[in-house]
């Protein structure tokens, strides 16, 4: 058991962090303490989970279908904005493919793999949901 002490919109709390072996499940988020000398009374918080996907937020969902193709899907709900690529055309691993709008801001979806586009999904302009196919590359 580890302990930190970590301040949060000047607010003291001490923590105290368990690493749990393995990596074969996601351990317990830990639970914060408020430091008894900053509020006088301690009170529990819980911290954000652990394990969120930060891939997803630039690369967009990838799931493989039959044969070596491979759907792009959509990391968040928004509004399809751009193709950058065609259907035939060959990208490389990290190449953006399209533009996604999701809360006023353009996120830029790249590539998981080099490969070729086999289809587009949605026509631009069109709202999309979490999981929607995007884009098939193969």
């Amino acid at each position: 058991m580890k302990h930190y002490r970590i301040s949060v919109n000047g607010q003291s709390y001490d923590v105290e962090v368990e690493e749990v072996g393995g990596g074969s499940a996601p351990a317990a988020p830990p639970t914060a303490r408020a430091n008894s000398a900053a509020t006088g009374a301690p009170s529990t918080a819980q911290a954000p989970a652990k394990g969120a996907s930060a891939s997803a937020s630039t690369s967009g969902g990838v799931a493989a279908s039959s044969g070596v193709a491979a759907a792009i899907k959509a990391p968040m709900p928004g509004t399809l904005m751009a193709y950058k690529v065609a259907v035939g055309q060959a990208v490389r691993k990290g190449e953006v493919v399209l533009i996604l709008e999701a809360m006023k801001m353009e996120n830029e979806i790249v590539a998981p793999s080099d490969g070729t586009v086999k289809a587009l999904g949605p026509a631009e302009g069109a709202s999309v949901s979490t999981g929607d196919i995007l884009l098939e590359l193969g």
